[in-house]
């Protein structure tokens, strides 16, 4: 027989029941082994779809709250994707945008990273434009959908190693979010090793 508790257990040690509240969580799916395989996706993927709630519900019940998932980047499946040549798996990273519809804005925003790619002394290797299903967006969110678009920066010649490439991208980030000349730009993930996949 299943025993229900319906007060908070006292005290002990480091936890205190007074600092129980309900939150919005994070659902985690992996494998022990850390093979990469297509099922951890899958799986997490299932597990978004059956989450009630997530942070936020209202009159549109096709629009979400914007959870995605992180990954691992999925390195064969970006070199099927991209008609140019990628360095080798962790040569490479990918920073996932958000930007605006509109075509002249979308390009300033694109340059700005692209200069600012460059001048933190790391490769421009293309864009790519992520697929989106408008069928499967919500009327809410549709509304305002962005452009998606992965950048795809290659490490310079002068790096030391993978974890100062990481930091270069998240430079590469930041200055384009804090110099960006005008709304419209979201960077989700830049890394070269995990990447971000946002929904609406």
């Amino acid at each position: 027989m299943t025993k229900h508790i319906t007060q908070p257990p006292a005290a002990v040690g480091l936890y205190d029941p007074r600092f129980e509240h309900d939150a919005c969580g994070v659902g985690m799916v992996a494998r022990l082994d850390n093979e990469p395989t297509h099922d951890v996706i899958v799986k997490a993927l299932t597990a978004l779809e059956n989450l009630e709630h997530r942070g936020a519900t209202g009159a549109d019940p096709c629009t979400g709250d914007g959870a995605g998932i992180l990954m691992q980047i999925p390195d064969e499946l970006l070199r099927a994707a991209v008609d140019f040549e990628l360095p080798p798996q962790g040569q490479y990273g990918v920073l996932m945008c958000f930007l605006p519809v509109d075509d002249a804005a979308r390009g300033r925003l694109q340059e700005l990273i692209e200069r600012t790619t460059v001048a933190e002394g790391q490769r421009v290797l293309g864009w790519r434009d992520v697929p989106v299903d408008p069928e499967q967006t919500g009327e809410v969110a549709g509304a305002c959908r962005p452009i998606i678009r992965q950048l795809f920066v290659g490490a310079g010649s002068e790096q030391g190693g993978q974890d100062a490439f990481e930091r270069k991208l998240y430079v590469i980030r930041r200055i384009c979010e804090l110099n960006a000349p005008e709304p419209g730009l979201y960077i989700a993930s830049s890394s070269s090793r995990t990447v971000n996949y946002k929904g609406c």
